[in-house]
């Protein structure tokens, strides 16, 4: 037997409107089709197209646990210059100076921590449901 010629070569022209194209191009983003035409071809012949599933919770997650990591990554490095500029210091004002903005330092540190305890909290009351 023969195989039929694969090679596709008849073209269909399509206007859209550019929220009709927008909504197609939604859903082909959303797909695993790695082109729109296979995407559109699918449609056509009513061929099974296989949507890619992103939770939503886990990306808001992933985002809140990004941005309080690299708080307290900053508040970390505020918290070693301090510790540096402790070994530093010859005289007792100077160390008076540092136990306050110490203070302040520590005050921000478990605020954030207190931050990313409620946020796991939160997650976890998300999961139990």
């Amino acid at each position: 037997m023969e195989q039929e010629k694969t090679n596709r070569t008849r073209i269909i022209g399509l206007r859209l409107t550019p929220k009709e194209y927008e909504k197609i191009e939604q859903k082909w983003k959303a797909s695993t089709c790695r082109k729109l035409s296979d995407y559109v071809r699918r449609i056509i012949f009513g061929k099974p197209i296989v949507a890619t599933y992103r939770n939503q919770t886990l990306d808001d997650y992933m985002a809140e646990s990004i941005k309080l990591r690299n708080e307290l990554n900053g508040i970390g490095n505020n918290f070693n210059q301090a510790v540096k500029k402790l070994h530093t210091l010859h005289q007792i004002s100077e160390f008076r100076d540092w136990l306050v903005t110490y203070e302040l330092e520590k005050k921000i540190l478990l605020n954030k921590v207190d931050e990313v305890k409620n946020h796991i909290q939160k997650i976890g009351e998300k999961w139990l449901q």
